[in-house]
């Protein structure tokens, strides 16, 4: 029969060797056939949903809820279904349903009087909103998604009509006996979670799933046992992989930020740190001090703190920040070549004339001033007990002690490394997916708009280049087969990441960590941006960096986090004409007050892209109880023409790639290169 399709004896004995290994799954023209026909139809299906989430920072009830609700798209997915036979307490109650469906279950059991009635009620509509989230999938891919107890008569309702006469009683008799034999509670969870998994297609998160919120580990758990997610690693992320590496600087940087925001959950619950040895060197070193620049301003979770524990988070949050820019200023020192001799500071404390006896920690010694490129500025907190004005960045033996204590507690936390593994299996600096280009901050560039050129190790990189060579040295620090030398300068090189002027995770000309604890002066504060950040809204720049790392596509753009979104003040996310999208739109409950909402996704399905803007999200708790959402606002950002179809994406040109090779080994058979297999 001749397909249409010809190929040449020549280019079957090039391919010989892949087409006998393709063989060995498809024997026979058959099932080539048969393959072939079932890649042709994936192709025509819609485009599945993704979601692009940046800037979680720690906050895991907003996170779960956004995974829950799909970003609001279930809930419109009922209303479509049901908007007009249902009142809205009504919707509000199932969708409250579908996200938590055994903390909800439990909740109508202490009020409904008749639940065999409200789980024949419900598992009806369940099966409807099932259906209308499947069907643009295959029935094997929603097959891979059901639970495996009860995954027959979930197809079997999914896929009869309960209208048809002939079917309707079989339908019914299907859901009566679920309720007969005391499974509903478990059936209804079942479709729930499935509901759930398959309302977004694919997860794309942007970076800094850590600090500031309560969760971080509760985040990385989640994501643990999710199906398809990808990560593109932030300067909070590189933070606490340094700190995994057994780097003390980001291990200073990790407890500070921490302490700062009284969120000692992901490092004590989640991870296990010790924290009982800086809290007693605190303690002992600081107990008279009131340390009143460093009691924590925002508490994590929104918890009230006692006043015991606010005065001892302030007395280590004080002693960790010293220890952070002494360990800093030595890195500073071992690596002239990154240029950051400007951040030693400590030595250009000005003390009181006078002050002795440093080693026996008396108050008599007090910075006065400090005096930072020819200007001297009072020294808001003037007692430093532990640094000596004639070796300011050495630790005193109790702080060293303390820093091996707290390195030992990040070595041996097995939670730790298995968290840090799953960012490495499913993350990367950078990720191109479906003509989008994410990253997390930013391209360092010059002036001109040209790539700007970055030392790794002991190479230039710039672009494309530069984020691949970073990524490949990221890893090498968690590999024990890098030379001994080579792993210490990558493990080290976490810290530029964190801060470093040129790092694409930070491109600031300073982290300015200790003005802001030490100078009133707000000129001091200042973080001068990069280019890459004075050009944001320029399209020639965007198509510069979608140039430079080979993005295809007429509807190409950038999607990036870590600057916060001033939605409150009038910014949108769209820069350049719609070519960059900067989602980071304040998770973290910190910024809640900076960016006026709370949160950004990011949906890109079949139809267009869609912005949505999150308000912040009472509790599950509360939905549970009430039916309470996150109110979401959707704005559309691009409305294709035609349905964007799966033969139109990333996945489609493998598909496609597939169905070439199959084609080839049809042919193959048919002619007599290869035999068929029995």
């Amino acid at each position: 029969m001749d397909t249409g399709v010809h190929f040449t004896a020549e280019q079957i004995d090039a391919d010989r060797r892949y087409l006998e290994l393709l063989a060995h799954s498809f024997g026979s023209v058959s099932a080539a056939s048969s393959e072939i026909i079932n890649l042709e139809a994936i192709l025509n299906l819609p485009k599945g949903t993704e979601h692009f989430i940046a800037d979680i920072h720690g906050e895991n009830e907003a996170f779960e809820h956004v995974l829950r609700n799909a970003s609001g798209d279930i809930k419109r997915k009922v209303v479509e279904l049901f908007g007009n036979a249902m009142r809205e307490s009504d919707i509000r109650q199932l969708c409250s349903l579908i996200y938590y469906p055994e903390q909800k279950l439990e909740f109508v059991m202490q009020s409904e009087e008749n639940m065999a009635d409200y789980y024949l009620v419900t598992l009806h509509q369940l099966i409807q909103v099932l259906q209308k989230v499947s069907s643009k999938y295959t029935r094997s891919k929603v097959r891979k998604a059901l639970p495996k107890e009860f995954a027959y008569i979930i197809e079997e309702l999914l896929h009869e009509a309960p209208s048809l006469g002939s079917k309707q009683l079989y339908y019914n008799r299907i859901i009566e006996t679920i309720i007969s034999t005391g499974q509903a509670n478990e059936f209804v969870c079942a479709i729930c979670n499935v509901i759930q998994r398959l309302s977004i297609d694919q997860l794309h998160l942007l970076g800094d799933l850590f600090d500031r919120g309560p969760g971080a580990h509760i985040v990385l758990d989640t994501l643990a046992n999710y199906p398809h997610f990808d990560i593109t690693w932030g300067n909070h992320d590189a933070l606490w992989m340094g700190a995994a590496a057994g780097n003390l600087s980001c291990m200073a940087n990790v407890l500070r930020i921490s302490l700062r925001y009284a969120n000692m959950a992901t490092l004590e619950d989640g991870y296990g740190i010790n924290m009982m040895p800086l809290a007693t060197f605190a303690m002992e070193t600081y107990g008279n001090d009131p340390c009143e620049l460093f009691i924590p301003r925002i508490v994590s979770g929104g918890k009230d703190l006692s006043e015991k524990n606010r005065q001892l988070y302030a007395k280590m949050h004080k002693a960790i920040a010293v220890i952070q820019f002494k360990l800093e200023g030595q890195l500073i020192d071992k690596y002239p070549q990154w240029g950051m001799a400007d951040r030693k500071l400590l030595h250009l404390i000005n003390w009181v004339e006078g002050s002795i006896n440093w080693k026996e920690h008396e108050l008599e010694q007090e910075a006065e001033t400090i005096t930072i490129n020819g200007v001297s500025y009072p020294m808001l907190d003037r007692h430093f007990p532990t640094i000596d004005p004639a070796d300011p960045y050495r630790l005193t033996e109790e702080e060293q002690e303390v820093m091996d204590k707290i390195r030992h507690s990040f070595e041996v936390s097995d939670k730790l490394k298995r968290h840090i593994a799953l960012l490495f299996s499913h993350g990367c600096m950078f990720n191109i997916c479906n003509s989008n280009l994410m990253y997390h901050a930013s391209i360092p560039i010059n002036e001109d708009l040209t790539m700007r050129k970055v030392l790794v190790g002991n190479q230039m990189y710039s672009g494309r280049e530069l984020l691949y060579q970073i990524g490949m040295m990221m890893r090498s620090a968690f590999n024990h087969d890098t030379p001994p030398e080579q792993r210490q300068e990558a493990i080290d090189y976490y810290w530029y990441l964190w801060c470093g002027p040129d790092s694409p995770l930070f491109d600031k000309a300073k982290m300015a960590t200790f003005e802001r604890y030490f100078i009133e002066d707000k000129a001091t504060h200042e973080e001068k941006k990069g280019w890459y950040y004075k050009n944001r809204d320029n399209e020639e720049m965007c198509d510069k960096i979608l140039d430079e790392f080979g993005v295809p596509g007429e509807h190409r753009r950038i999607i990036t986090g870590h600057v916060p979104v001033h939605a409150s003040k009038g910014e949108t996310p769209m820069k350049a004409g719609g070519k960059m999208m900067v989602i980071d739109g304040g998770f973290s409950r910190a910024f809640f007050q900076t960016t006026g909402i709370a949160g950004y996704t990011l949906v890109f399905h079949s139809r267009g892209l869609q912005l949505v803007q999150h308000e912040p999200f009472s509790s599950a708790l509360d939905s549970v109880k009430n039916g309470t959402d996150i109110v979401s606002t959707t704005q559309v950002i691009e409305l294709n023409n035609k349905r964007l179809l799966v033969r139109d994406t990333d996945k489609g040109k493998e598909l496609q790639q597939q169905i070439d090779e199959l084609r080839e080994l049809l042919w193959a058979y048919r002619h007599g290169f290869i035999k068929e297999r029995k």
